[in-house]
């Protein structure tokens, strides 16, 4: 069993989180949502309330096993947060996995940890990937050492099973 770090605030996207969240736990893994503010309660884009479990400036990346940032709008509201784009960098300097869908490449580009790497995300950041000197690939998902990365809620079974894979 994994302890997953789950970074997210309001305005994330519901199925995103939702899906992988359930087949992690599903699988026996154990989700810690990780946010601005412990014991508040965030809002998906569609009505989905999530409860903060740990404040994101009382934790690190030695607590977890592994960081899943799901989309929305979440990551561009987190990215301006010095403690959240502390703690994503950190799973990259220690080689944790990290698990980003959509928008999630938003708090990864600010945490400046994509350069050299092979990412995909949100049609709208392909620039901004490219910009922070990755490779985009156009495809449901992308594995590239510690990364996972996928597009959109279309590629969710995608992001799962890879993610699930890193997980073993």
């Amino acid at each position: 069993m994994k302890r997953i770090a789950v970074i997210i605030t309001d305005m994330f996207q519901d199925v995103e989180y939702q899906q992988p969240a359930d087949a992690f736990r599903k699988a026996g893994h154990d989700i810690v949502n990780v946010g601005i503010s412990a014991g508040s309660v965030v809002k998906g884009e569609y009505g989905t309330h999530v409860q903060i479990d740990k404040a994101v400036r009382d934790v690190s990346a030695d607590d977890f096993d592994a960081l899943f940032i799901p989309g929305g709008y979440s990551p561009d509201k987190l990215r301006i947060d010095a403690d959240a784009v502390r703690f994503a960098k950190e799973f990259f300097t220690k080689k944790k996995p990290v698990f980003a869908i959509c928008h999630a490449a938003q708090l990864l580009i600010t945490a400046q940890v994509l350069k050299g790497r092979r990412v995909t995300g949100w049609m709208s950041l392909v620039q901004d990937i490219k910009n922070a000197g990755a490779e985009y690939v156009d495809a449901e998902v992308v594995v590239d050492g510690n990364l996972v990365s996928s597009r959109k809620p279309a590629d969710i079974p995608a992001f799962i099973r890879e993610s699930l894979t890193m997980l073993q």
